[in-house]
């Protein structure tokens, strides 16, 4: 897949299929969207387009009217997106910058200037709630007659249920917030999982006894945290398990290059002896939170973090045993 930061590249398709949304999680209700718009796309012989932006313009109106609270919290980082794109079979995402220029175009100038002028949209398919330009007063009707006037095809597509839960971004949301893994996992279609190269930290886990895998989540604002059993790959030829905290790192340590970001601090329960201690910097890995057990906790001093690392070390150990042969089915059948 290709990817563009914004669209006045040459390498951007002249003529394109599009769909225009945030896909934040690329949850089951947009793969059946991009599945549709592949269809949609080979039998007009042009490539696949998605649209979409960064920041979430809900971002950028909370930090306008520095309302932080009106920012959506975030399932996925721009780097786990893009992977479920293209793992989707889109062939060219373009990412537009979200900022007043963006926001203060008009449903029409929308249209010209960026699905005409810009992407070239021969084909344009919808969700069933989509509004576009400034004030969000464009929908779908305007967009229909825009596309009768200048000679492109527009679709909606309904919204997508599983087990009568219409599947959305906010429904993902929920159930991380609520650390209903199993039930993000049925919305999304695969286990919710967050990917990156591994960064330096403070090596406090390693002093305890516990090493740690550092991922930075680029949003400040994450759907999940708390304390997780999961499953690293990246690092071996086989998933390793594992127990992870998802959170701020709060620092008064003024050289912590991590410290007030949010990082996924993840252990190991077994360690490729291949890679020596310091094998895993760099690498990029991905790591599937399947059980959540509990939210972060304040411990008074490192006597009492160590002993309950080891808990949650204990209970992860526990949990995955108990799930093991329906943990190795999965695996299989997403492998298959």
């Amino acid at each position: 897949m290709k990817v563009f930061r914004g669209f006045k590249h040459p390498g951007v398709a002249s003529a394109s299929a599009v769909t225009i949304g945030n896909f934040d999680g690329v949850h089951r209700g947009h793969q059946a969207m991009l599945a549709l718009l592949r269809s949609e796309a080979q039998q007009r012989g042009i490539p696949s387009c998605v649209l979409t932006f960064e920041p979430h313009p809900r971002d950028y109106f909370a930090g306008l009217r520095q309302q932080p609270d009106l920012a959506p919290a975030r399932v996925g980082t721009l780097r786990d997106k893009l992977a479920d794109l293209a793992a989707c079979g889109v062939d060219q995402t373009v990412v537009l910058p979200f900022g007043a220029a963006l926001a203060g175009l008009s449903p029409d100038a929308f249209v010209h200037q960026v699905l005409l002028a810009g992407l070239g949209a021969r084909y344009v398919l919808v969700g069933d709630d989509f509004r576009f330009g400034a004030n969000r007063a464009g929908d779908y009707a305007m967009l229909d007659r825009s596309g009768e006037d200048h000679g492109f095809d527009v679709a909606r597509m309904n919204s997508y249920e599983v087990h009568g839960l219409r599947v959305s971004s906010s429904a993902v949301r929920e159930a991380l917030h609520q650390g209903r893994m199993h039930d993000a996992a049925r919305l999304l279609g695969r286990p919710y999982a967050i990917s990156g190269h591994v960064v330096h930290g403070r090596k406090l886990g390693r002093s305890l006894g516990f090493k740690t895998l550092n991922l930075r989540f680029a949003h400040w604002k994450p759907a999940a945290s708390g304390i997780f059993v999961v499953q690293v790959h990246g690092l071996s030829d086989r998933a390793l398990p594992g127990v992870a905290n998802l959170g701020v790192r709060p620092s008064l340590d003024a050289h912590d290059i991590n410290g007030g970001r949010v990082l996924l601090e993840t252990h190991c329960l077994e360690w490729p002896q291949a890679l020596g201690p310091e094998g895993a910097y760099g690498k990029l890995i991905r790591v599937e939170l399947l059980h959540k057990l509990h939210d972060e906790r304040k411990y008074d001093g490192l006597d009492a973090l160590t002993r309950g690392i080891q808990q949650d070390c204990e209970d992860a150990r526990a949990w995955l045993g108990s799930r093991t042969p329906r943990v190795s089915r999965e695996i299989h059948d997403r492998k298959s």
